[in-house]
């Protein structure tokens, strides 16, 4: 991250331009790089440490929105288990989202994703996606 600049920065889920150029010129400034090396030196943790148990992830990664009413998953269970496999799951279809998962009655949100281009999937792909080697 210390060689991040401000585009890679905004590129993270919740950082806009602002705190991009802010954080961006605070990696750049030496005095902000030798603070860094010494709460390195003393065993502080500068790196967020991993949710959830070690394993396989095959969302790592991945935006996810959820829209319409699943056939047998809640909308609390499938967000649980995206999670799990490492994707993150938003409220909104945007051009930063990179899966939907539509149900019965999806509405905007699935018009929006076909507009953008977005992966359209269905809760049984979903499954299918949480357990690659099933």
């Amino acid at each position: 991250m210390r060689q991040s600049d401000a585009a890679q920065l905004e590129a993270i889920e919740g950082i806009g331009p602002t705190i991009a150029t802010s954080v961006a010129a605070f990696l750049a400034d030496p005095t902000s790089a030798t603070l860094l090396d010494h709460l390195e030196a003393a065993s502080v943790a500068l790196h967020e440490a991993p949710d959830g148990p070690a394993g396989p992830r095959p969302l790592a990664g991945l935006r996810v929105v959820l829209t319409g009413a699943l056939p047998t998953l809640s909308r609390g269970e499938a967000t649980a288990r995206i999670e799990a496999a490492g994707g993150t799951v938003t409220s909104s279809v945007s051009k930063k989202t990179d899966l939907v998962v539509a149900g019965a009655d999806a509405g905007e949100k699935q018009a929006k994703a076909q507009q953008l281009g977005i992966t359209i999937i269905d809760e049984a792909e979903l499954l299918r996606r949480l357990t690659p080697d099933a």
